[in-house]
């Protein structure tokens, strides 16, 4: 398969998926400030300059979008857009814009996390946004032409964050990379559309 990974180049989860990918299949990496190809994903103009590089894709899969972490009581409405903008559109933009360019037959792979189910203090633009793109993937899903597959990947607290994040995640047992990396090949190389695949 040939395979657009966007954020592939940088992240911790990018860097993993697009390396396990690789044993298998062509990788494409994307990202803001480095890669095969830019891209800025809050960027409807970008993403399309981006698939117009691009051809004969067979998936693509996104491990990139922001949030804004902080209190609730703090946080304010321009904050909420940080993640309705980066992680939320940009991620639906991929699909939207690239569903046009992709191959019949190909698929999606979104990135949400465990947040959406198990928020933790300061982490409402990310339950949020997460909820809203599972809402997406379940609806869109249905409505994909040319038998077009879209699903999202939430993993938890990954193991290689852990010992930053850790303090942030209280009482989270932290997942393996190499799991976490199963359950994007299990959405790229599967046949399941409109799935939530959670890797807690």
């Amino acid at each position: 398969m040939k395979i657009l990974v966007v954020g592939g180049n940088s992240g911790t989860i990018g860097k993993t998926v697009a390396a396990y990918l690789s044993k298998k299949h062509e990788v494409i990496t994307a990202g803001r400030n480095g890669g095969d190809v830019l891209v800025n994903i809050e960027s409807a103009e970008s993403i399309k300059n981006m698939f117009e590089q691009l051809d004969d894709l067979d998936a693509v899969v996104s491990c990139v979008g922001a949030a804004k972490w902080g209190a609730f009581e703090d946080l304010s409405e321009e904050d909420y857009y940080v993640g309705i903008k980066s992680k939320l559109m940009g991620q639906v933009n991929l699909v939207r814009i690239g569903k046009e360019y992709v191959k019949a037959g190909a698929s999606f792979t979104l990135t949400t996390g465990i947040l959406a189910d198990d928020p933790v203090k300061g982490a409402t633009n990310s339950a949020m946004v997460n909820n809203a793109i599972h809402g997406f993937v379940r609806a869109a899903s249905q409505e994909l032409k040319n038998g077009l597959r879209l699903n999202a990947v939430a993993p938890g607290l990954v193991e290689d964050s852990a010992e930053r994040l850790g303090d942030a995640f209280p009482g989270h047992t932290p997942v393996p990379m190499d799991k976490v990396a199963a359950g994007y090949v299990r959405s790229v190389e599967g046949l399941r559309t409109g799935e939530i695949i959670r890797v807690y």
